[in-house]
C-alpha cells in the first residue's frame, strides 16, 4: 500500500526511493509491528479479560500451572493484527507470495480461533475435535499447496533441497502437494505443542522467522542466490517483509507474554505462526533447514509421539509428562529456567541452519 504511495511521491523527492529497497521496508515493517503490538496490546488484554476469555488449565498438568487459570487467552489475535496491518502497509501487494503467506497465516488463525472459543465456551481444555481441527488445517494447506504448484515457473520451485549438499535437489513433481501439506500442518501443530509455558514458543518463532527472512531476501536476489548456490525465485524477497512483521509482532507480544504472562496467545496465535513458518520455508525451498532451526519445535513434537507410542505399546511412559517442557518442570526445573534454556538452544540451532547456506 505505502509502496505505491512512495513510488508516486518519489517524482517530487528522491528520498522516497529508499522505500523501493526491501531492506528499508524490512526495518520499517519490524518497527511498525512492534508499535502496533504496544499500542493495542493493553486494550486487547483488557477486552479479553472483560469478556472472561480466561485460559482453562489441565487438571493433570504441573500443579504450578493451576495459578494461571483465568489468564486471558486468544492474545494471538493481537499478533495476527500486527502482522496483517504491517504486511498490508509495507509489502508489495502485487506479489503473489505475500498473499499465499497471508492466506495460510490467517486461515490457520481462524481454525485456532474457533478452537479457542469453543474451549472457553465449554469451560475446559477441549475445543474442536482432532478431526475437525485437522480438516480445517488441511483445507487451508491444500489450497496453498495447489496454488504454489500452479505458479511454479521452474523445476527448482518444486524440488526438495538437501542442506550442505549443493548438487542434491530431489524433484517432487506432483508429490510437492502432499509435501507442502505435511510441512505446513506439521509446523503449525509443532509450534502449538511448544506453546505451553510463558514465552516458550514466541521467541523461538521470532528467531526462526528472522532467519527465514534473511533466506527469503537471498532467494529473491539474483546475485546472492547465485553466490550461495540456492534457487533464485523472483518475488520471494517480499516475504522478508512478512518475516519482519512476525518478528516485530512476536517481540511486541512477548512484552506481555513473558513470565509471569499477562496473556496467552492461544491456538489462534500458535497454529497461525507455525503455519506461517512452514509455508515460508516451502516458498524459499528450505523445509529441511526449518527443521534444523526449529529443532525445539521438532523435539516437543517427537516427545509427544514417543510418549503416546510407548504408552500404547508397553504401558509405560518415557517422560514424566509430554510435551517435554513439562517433563523438565516435573523434574524440578523452575519455569523460567526451562524457557530460557529452550531459547538458548533455538539461538544455536538457528545459527546452524543459517550456516548450511554457506557450507555447501
Amino acid at each position: 500500500m505505502l509502496l505505491s504511495l512512495f513510488d508516486y511521491l518519489s517524482q517530487y523527492h528522491s528520498g522516497f526511493r529508499a522505500f523501493d529497497f526491501i531492506t528499508m521496508r524490512v526495518i520499517m515493517a519490524a518497527l511498525t509491528s512492534v508499535i502496533v503490538s504496544f499500542l493495542f496490546g493493553p486494550a486487547v488484554i483488557r477486552r479479553l479479560g472483560q469478556a472472561k476469555m480466561g485460559q482453562p488449565v489441565r487438571a493433570d498438568g504441573p500443579q504450578t500451572h493451576l495459578a494461571k487459570a483465568g489468564t486471558p487467552t486468544m492474545g494471538g489475535a493481537l499478533i495476527l493484527l500486527s502482522i496483517t496491518v504491517t504486511t498490508l502497509l509495507w509489502a508489495d501487494l502485487s506479489d503473489r507470495y505475500v498473499w499465499i503467506v497471508l492466506w495460510v497465516t490467517l486461515g490457520f488463525g481462524l481454525v485456532g480461533g474457533i478452537d479457542d472459543y469453543l474451549k472457553l465456551a465449554r469451560g475446559n481444555s477441549k475445543g474442536l475435535s482432532a478431526r475437525a481441527k485437522l480438516l480445517g488445517q488441511s483445507g487451508v494447506a491444500i489450497v496453498a499447496a495447489f496454488w504454489l504448484f500452479a505458479i511454479a515457473a521452474t523445476p527448482a520451485e518444486t524440488a526438495l533441497l538437501v542442506p550442505v549438499f549443493k548438487s542434491i535437489a530431489i524433484p517432487l513433481g506432483v508429490f510437492f502437494i502432499p509435501w507442502v501439506f505435511f510441512v505446513v500442518v506439521g509446523s503449525s501443530n509443532a509450534v502449538n505443542l511448544t506453546d505451553g509455558l510463558d514465552g516458550l514458543a514466541i521467541l523461538p518463532t521470532v528467531l526462526v522467522a528472522s532467519a527465514l527472512g534473511v533466506i527469503a531476501y537471498f532467494t529473491g536476489h539474483v546475485k546472492f542466490a547465485e553466490y550461495l548456490n540456492i534457487p533464485y525465485i523472483a518475488g520471494v524477497g517480499e516475504i522478508a517483509i512478512i518475516c519482519a512483521a512476525i518478528m516485530g509482532a512476536g517481540l511486541g507480544f512477548l512484552w506481555f507474554n513473558t513470565y509471569p504472562a499477562q496473556v496467552f496467545m492461544g491456538d489462534v496465535g500458535a497454529l497461525a505462526l507455525g503455519a506461517a513458518l512452514g509455508i515460508i520455508a516451502v516458498i524459499t525451498r528450505q523445509e529441511l533447514v526449518l527443521m534444523i532451526m526449529g529443532g525445539v519445535f521438532v523435539m516437543e513434537t517427537l516427545s509427544v509421539i514417543l510418549q503416546v507410542a510407548s504408552y500404547k505399546l508397553t504401558g509405560k511412559r518415557i517422560f514424566r509428562m509430554a510435551p517435554i517442557h513439562h517433563h523438565f518442570e516435573l523434574k524440578g526445573w523452575p519455569e523460567p529456567r526451562v524457557i530460557v534454556r529452550f531459547w538458548i538452544i533455538t539461538v544455536i540451532l538457528v545459527l546452524l541452519g543459517l550456516a548450511t547456506l554457506k557450507v555447501r
